[in-house]
């Protein structure tokens, strides 16, 4: 099997740290150039000391003794470059290219009796002198430096590798497409210690966890090449090397599994602690680092979430689904708490193009500063119970609008708002309408509450009442999605709503099926009948339009007329 240079043969942690932090050597072959370079500037250095030759310039004279000074400095700069790339090896080596020239120095002096070799003689004291300071106080830097990258890829508790570490390593050996596993580790129940007995009594813990698969990987008893790292808290990470199959990735879990499952003395107590595993394999489950610690802990996630199950899983590809849901989940809870739930605003119009009100749409974005599909996070923010609070978050901001948008008393403008069912059926919920209402001083009959017909079937009674309640605070009620549910008939009359809209599953297909079309027709006319205004989305095409218009819609909205936009384009889209 082959292995990385780098780091393919080495078993310990500590060599395995040496060769992440270790900085890059300088190629032997610069080391011979210099040298080279060095030579040749001492033998143009005596040869030129002793010319009476005259060379020309640019048409000026000037003897070639003059360019002793250039060579020596050339010679002397070598010498530092010596010091400084390869350190102690250049360091001799300069020591000794300089002494070497004294006896021929002194030869010149003493026999050939010239005082032309005294500024050779200074030149090279004074170079002794400087190489020796550089040398030593390198010395000093570079101790400081081997501390900091030490530092930079150690558990400053545990003394483990942490996750710079391990990303590094793993790098490596994807460059290399050596096959291995990562193995993400949570400890079970370890918040509970930090509780009862102090966060001291958790670090002793964490600490004689670490020495116990320390010493473990080092000794190679578990078969595998395998380095434990610590990512904080009570996470740990292994990744194991030089196993066949998936059975001795398991094997060697097992084995850490009894080091940790050994009793623990900690403020004489004892424990016994437990932990759950997820695996990801290069190039199997991912092909880069961030992957593989993505698709590790959607298998660690699924473990924990199974409880008592299976404390080891492998990851498979059904298993990502669960771990962008709980991205999409944090990264709704994130926005949140930082006020980056973003409303957009899409433009509603009559068929004449006349601007009459806006749908307040809500919007997220990722990490990446990319915008998350509502058909992805809106479903999600309900199954985490979220949903009413992003709710809440783009009716304030529409009321605000509302109130921003009036401020010469002329704009004549409604702006419509989703509430999911979730949120509807809250017992508090007119109350936090009211509380809105207070807060923003918006016209309540300028809001526009937006509600599925799917609510009708599954909550009459409770949802008229709440219709009614919204009523009376003089605000509107829309039924969404009309015609996509089973209740629409004989449910419809009972709600005071004022405006049906279609739901753009219908629009899409009306005008290649003429029995949708006739269905649109349908709705449009019980609306009317029940003195209803009907407004249909996902309006795309001048032919779509066209057929609204002939069967009689009230109004329009999608994106033959108005994309959803930012706030401040709204506003100027009111005063265009």
């Amino acid at each position: 099997m082959r292995e990385d240079k780098k780091f393919g043969k080495k078993r310990k942690i500590v060599d395995i740290l040496k060769g992440i932090s270790a900085s890059k050597k300088v190629p032997k072959g610069i080391y011979f150039l210099i040298l080279f370079v060095y030579v040749l500037c001492i033998v143009y250095v005596n040869k030129s000391s002793r010319s009476e030759e005259i060379i020309s310039v640019f048409g000026n004279p000037i003897p070639a003794y003059i360019f002793t000074g250039v060579y020596s400095s050339l010679s002397n700069i070598c010498v530092i470059f010596l010091v400084v790339l390869f350190r102690r090896l250049g360091f001799f080596t300069s020591v000794f290219l300089l002494f070497a020239q004294f006896p021929m120095l002194f030869f010149s002096f003493f026999i050939r009796h010239s005082a032309t070799v005294f500024p050779g003689l200074f030149t090279n004291v004074v170079s002794i002198l400087g190489i020796c300071i550089i040398f030593f106080n390198n010395r000093r830097i570079l101790k400081y430096q081997e501390k900091i990258r030490e530092v930079a890829v150690t558990d400053t508790l545990t003394g483990l590798p942490n996750r710079y570490a391990c990303t590094e390593l793993m790098n490596s050996l994807i460059k290399k497409k050596i096959k291995f596993a990562l193995v993400s580790v949570n400890l079970n129940n370890f918040r509970s210690i930090n509780d009862t007995l102090g966060h001291k009594a958790g670090d002793e813990m964490l600490i004689e966890i670490a020495n116990r698969w320390r010493i473990l990987a080092d000794s190679g008893e578990t078969g595998t090449y395998d380095f434990p790292a610590r990512l904080g808290s009570d996470e740990y990470s292994f990744i194991i090397r030089a196993y066949e199959n998936e059975e001795e990735i398991l094997e060697t879990i097992k084995k850490y599994e009894e080091e940790l499952g050994r009793k623990i003395l900690i403020n004489n107590c004892d424990f016994f602690m437990t932990a759950c595993f997820g695996i990801a394999e290069y190039p199997k489950d991912a092909s880069d680092s961030g992957s593989l610690f993505s698709c590790a802990d959607a298998a660690l996630h699924e473990v924990k979430r199974n409880g008592d199950a299976n404390n080891v899983l492998h990851f498979t590809p059904e298993l990502s689904k669960t771990e962008r849901y709980m991205a999409i989940e944090r990264r709704i809870r994130a926005a949140l708490d930082s006020d980056e739930i973003i409303a957009y605003l899409q433009p509603q119009y009559d068929m004449s193009h006349k601007l009459i009100g806006f749908e307040a749409l809500a919007r997220i974005k990722d990490e990446n500063g990319n915008f998350i599909s509502p058909m992805e996070f809106i479903p999600i923010a309900e199954k985490s119970g979220l949903i009413d609070r992003v709710d809440n978050v783009i009716l304030r901001k529409a009321a605000k609008f509302i109130v921003d948008s009036n401020t010469d008393g002329k704009a004549d403008i409604s702006i419509s708002s989703n509430i999911s069912v979730l949120h509807l059926m809250k017992n508090d919920f007119i109350e936090e309408i009211k509380n809105l209402l207070d807060l923003s001083g918006a016209d309540p009959k300028k809001i526009k509450i937006e509600i599925t017909e799917s609510i009708m079937i599954e909550s009459d009674e409770k949802a008229l009442k709440r219709i009614e309640e919204l009523k009376e605070l003089g605000m509107q009620v829309a039924i969404d999605d009309f015609g996509t549910g089973y209740s629409s008939l004989s449910y419809l009359h009972k709600f005071p709503a004022s405006m049906l809209k279609i739901d753009k599953s219908f629009i899409d297909v009306m005008n290649n099926n003429e029995s949708t079309k006739n269905y649109v027709a349908l709705i449009i006319s019980i609306g009317h009948i029940l003195n209803l205004e009907v407004i249909s989305e996902g309006v795309e095409s001048d032919e779509q339009l066209d057929t609204l218009k002939t069967i009689g819609c009230d109004y329009i909205q999608g994106y033959v007329w108005g994309k959803p936009m930012p706030l401040d384009e709204a506003l100027k889209l009111l005063k265009v």
